[in-house]
This record gives C-alpha cells, structure tokens and sequence, in this order.
C-alpha cells in the first residue's frame, strides 16, 4: 500500500468538513457524511494494521519539502506506537458518532471532523515544526465546542483552557526553535526532523534538563500531569459530552504519546536522570487524584479526577526505563480511552436523560435502564482492573515495571490502585444499583437505544478480547518498545 495512505488519513476528515461546511445546512445529511468518513478511515487503518510488519523501523513514510529554506518537511510515517493509538482513533471516533446522534447542530460535527484531521496529524508527523502545526489544530474545534455548546460558565472554562495549553504550546515552540538552531550551530544545516534533533550533543546538562522541561510543560498539561491539571476539572464539568470524550480519550492520549516519540527520544540522559523522580509524580498523582475523586459528588467531576489518575499511572509506566512498564503503558492507553471514553458518553446519556448529574441525585438506573448498566458496569470494572479486562492486563504491566525499577515504588503503585476500585464501585452502587428514596422524583430514563448498543458493542468486545488475549495487541508494538529502549539508552549514555 502506499505511504500516502497516511495522508489521505489525516487530510480526508478536513476536506469533507470544508466542503461540507460551504455547500449544506443540513444538520442530517452533515451528520451522516461525517460518520460515513469517520468509517472509510476506520477500514483504511484496519487495512494497515494488518499489513503493518512489527519491527522497530517506521512504515508508510512520506518525506517531502515543505519549507526548504529551514529544513521544514511533511514527515510521516508511524510505527508500533503510533500504530497503536491511530487504532484507537478510528474504532472509538465513528463509534462514538453513534451515541452523539441526537440533537447536535452543524458546527458539532463539522468540529468533529476537524479534530479527528489535527489528532491524526499529530500521532504521525515526524517532524517536530508540523506535529506542532496539528497539536495546535486540533486544539482550536474543541475551544469552539465547548464556548458554542457547553454549559454553565462555559466562556471561563474555554478561556481558562485556551491560555494553558497555548502556554505550554509557546513553551514548547521555544524549545523547538532553540533545539534546531543548536543542531543548525552543530552541522551546518536546518532540519527540524526528530531523527535529526536526536542527534545534538553540543549542549550542557542544564539546558538541556530546560528544554526537556519546556517540552514536557505542553504534554502534562494536555494529558494532565500534576500539578499542570487544574483546568480539566471546569472543563470536564462545563464541555459537552462530544468535548470531554475527545479530551479524556484522544487528547489526553496524544499528551502521553508525545513523551514518547519525541520527549525520551530527544532528551535520553535527562529522561533517564531524572525518571526516579517522574515515577515519583506519576504515583503521586495516581493517589492524590484518587483521593479527590472518593471527594466527588458530581459525576463528571468524579470522571475527570478518576481519568487524571490514571494517566499519571500511565506516566510512572513511561519512565520506568523497561519493556514492562512502557508496554503497560502503551496498553493502558487504550484501555483506558475505551473505558473512560465510553462512560464519559454514558453518563452524557444519563444527563440527558434524567437531567442531574450529581451522584446523590441518581439512583435507580439498573432497573430503568438494564442495558445501560451492564455496559456501565463492564467499562467501570475495566477502568478499575477487573480480571479479565484489558484494565487488568495493563495495570499489572505497569506494576512489573514499576517493580522493576523499585521495589519500593513497586509496592506503592500495587497498593494505591485499590482507591480506584472504591471510588468507582462506591459511585456505581449509589448513582446505578441502589433504589431511589421513597417519594424522591421518579427519573426519567429510558435504556440505550438499537445504535447507540450498536456503537458500544465494539468497546465492549476490546474491553474482553484485550483482556482474555493481549499477546494480539502487544505483538504489534513490543519489538518497537525493545529496539526503542535499547536505542535511548544507549545515545543517553553517549550524551
């Protein structure tokens, strides 16, 4: 197959959004040709999964000028990590459509459209000046979103988001620029391809620890890290729910990505000096935003600190320096998109539905509503670690790996997952199981309906098949992790 398979990937979401957004008002017709495009791109990357032969070199990759002058290309290509996630975004994006069905005008979808172009473009550019191009992109449909359709102080809450991540964006840029006019002094020519910025040693220990940090400012605020995180928690609240899904479930994912590709990549020594001390925040925050989440009475908030938990978890994983604890990460990232995604939407669902969203409010939905709880359940026993779900499988990788790196640490990170279990079983049995009280106001809420199972069945089959058979999935990125981590540590040692 061609490499410009990537780019009909990453450009095709766009163009139907421009044409749609110039030749139809029908929310319908915008609605249907949206998820019909959303649908060609999930058959395109099943197409390239199965093709992609797991090894540690990049796959499909296009490398033309873009702006020659500076050494500035279209760099693209992806391997077992980026082929990962571009999975998880094509299944969970045209799923998804189908539990947003109802109700949503046509700047709704014509942002959804454009965010899926800016996610894509970022997991597979390769070079540094064009993933800042999409990360910046795709950030610009969610601010639309949540100012045009979100809820209570909902301009506060897309200023507020607005000045953190360009904050941390401009950090980054800086670290960019002043990277590449290093490499520029070093060898003569412009390049801003992070195979090339790998390769600068002119720089003492000090800056570089700088510019690891500048870097690391725009990544923890998007996944978030503590204590770059308290913008999620209004936004979370006040976004819609096509907002917070794309937040929680792709965005928070490309944070954690982008450590990846091109953080430990770019600043080996500093990543591996340092990693103690990022386990360290990892399970700091794996706690602290454990805690909050016991504290909540609003679901969604509940939601947001429970996701901020487990990326830090994901964290401690990536900076544990062994295959079992990026593997475990790499794995967490999509079982915790699909979870989390999935109950964002449900409890998107349940708001409309019943019109509360705050857990002493609720109560009585399993019998109202079957369906919906057993679908509840199986996402919230995943997101907690259940036996059997992919939760498990990944959690458990990251414990090794944390092990791995320090017992002590290891035997931190085995005990604190028990406050996820307790916050969200504690939530389900009062907001699911237990009966409301007598002459409460009876909910109305009605159980999911034919499209929206249809959407979730999918979540539901990965949430056991990745749990019952990982060797599947892990297959396709382990000989990445390997070759990866052999090659950082070895130019870390060199620097």
């Amino acid at each position: 197959m061609s490499a410009d398979i990537l780019s009909f990937i990453i450009f095709l979401p766009a163009v139907v959004a421009i044409g749609l957004l110039i030749t139809t008002r029908d929310v319908n017709t915008i609605r249907n040709i949206a998820f019909l495009t959303t649908t060609v791109i999930l058959a395109l990357v099943l197409k390239i999964y199965i093709d992609f032969e797991p090894s540690a070199g990049m796959q499909y990759v296009t490398n033309v000028a873009w702006i020659e002058t500076y050494g500035i290309n279209y760099y693209i290509g992806l391997d077992g990590f980026s082929l990962t996630i571009l999975m998880m975004i094509a299944i969970l994006i045209p799923t998804a459509y189908l539990l947003l069905w109802e109700g949503k005008t046509k700047g709704y979808w014509i942002n959804m459209l454009l965010v899926q172009s800016g996610v894509t473009g970022a997991l597979l550019s390769l070079d540094v000046i064009l993933f800042y191009f999409f990360w910046e992109v795709m950030l610009l449909p969610v601010f639309l979103m949540i100012g045009q359709y979100g809820f209570g102080d909902k301009i506060f809450t897309t200023l507020k988001v607005t000045v953190y991540t360009m904050a941390g964006s401009l950090l980054m840029l800086v670290a960019i620029i002043f990277l590449a006019v290093a490499y520029h002094n070093e060898f003569g020519v412009w390049s801003f391809a992070y195979d090339n910025l790998m390769m600068v040693k002119e720089l003492d220990n000090s800056t570089r620890v700088w510019l690891f940090l500048a870097f690391l400012a725009a990544f923890a605020i998007k996944i978030p890290l503590f204590p770059l995180h308290t913008w999620i928690m209004s936004t979370y609240k006040n976004a819609p729910t096509g907002a917070v899904f794309l937040l929680s479930s792709i965005m928070a994912k490309l944070g954690v990505y982008a450590v990846i590709r091109f953080l430990i990549p770019l600043f080996p020594d500093v990543y591996v000096e340092y990693s103690t001390y990022f386990v360290m925040l990892g399970l700091f925050g794996l706690v602290y935003f454990g805690i909050a989440a016991l504290m909540q009475d609003d679901i969604k908030r509940m939601f947001a600190y429970s996701s901020a938990s487990h990326l830090s978890f994901i964290a401690a994983g990536i900076f544990s320096l062994n295959s079992y604890g990026i593997n475990g990460a790499l794995y967490l990232i999509i079982a915790h998109a699909i979870a989390t995604g999935a109950l964002f939407l449900l409890v998107g669902v349940l708001q409309e539905q019943t019109g509360f969203k705050t857990i002493k409010d609720l109560g009585g939905i399993a019998k109202k509503a079957p369906i919906f709880t057993f679908v509840f359940a199986v996402m919230l026993f995943a997101n907690v670690g259940l036996p059997g779900t992919n939760g498990f499988v990944s959690e458990l990788l990251i414990i090794f790996g944390v092990f791995n790196f320090n017992i002590y640490l290891g035997i931190i990170a085995a005990l604190s997952v028990i406050i996820g279990a307790s916050y969200m079983l504690w939530m389900f049995q009062r907001a699911i199981l237990q009966d409301r009280p007598e002459g409460s106001v009876e909910l109305k809420m009605r159980d999911l309906k034919i499209k929206e199972i249809i959407g979730l069945i999918p979540w539901v089959v990965l949430v056991f098949v990745m749990g019952f058979y990982p060797e599947v999935f892990i297959d396709k990125f382990e000989p990445t992790v390997t070759h990866y981590l052999e090659d950082i540590l070895q130019i870390g040692a060199t620097k």
